[in-house]
């Protein structure tokens, strides 16, 4: 069964940072791309990162391209993401997804709130 576990979210100030971390159970991680979504109130996802499934290729989104770097561990079965110089448009759930088949498989994601 495929587990996706999102963690590290919280409440920061702008321009502060965090990481999310993602620990993958229940598949071959090594060998899937992985992404980033995320979903701010109100609204519907929004598509931030995805990395290779060997880490040697990453894309971003417009809107946190300079900010956020994503990251794998495959030894660890776990993707993160850096995100610095937060501001509050980046509030939102944050989810890791994985395509899978014909499937797309999210986690329960980490609430990041970036506020004063």
């Amino acid at each position: 069964e495929v587990q996706l576990v999102e963690s590290g979210g919280g409440l920061v100030q702008p321009g502060g940072s965090l990481r999310l971390s993602c620990a993958a159970s229940g598949f071959t991680f090594g060998s899937y791309d992985m992404s980033w979504v995320r979903q701010a109130p109100g609204k519907g996802p929004e598509w931030v990162s995805a990395i290779n499934s060997g880490g040697g290729s990453t894309y971003y989104a417009d809107s946190v391209k300079g900010r956020f770097t994503i990251s794998r561990d495959n030894a660890k079965n776990t993707l993160y993401l850096q995100m610095n110089s937060l501001k509050p448009e980046d509030t939102a759930v944050y989810y890791c997804a994985l395509k899978l088949g014909v499937g797309v498989y999210w986690g329960q994601g980490t609430q990041v709130t970036v506020s004063s």
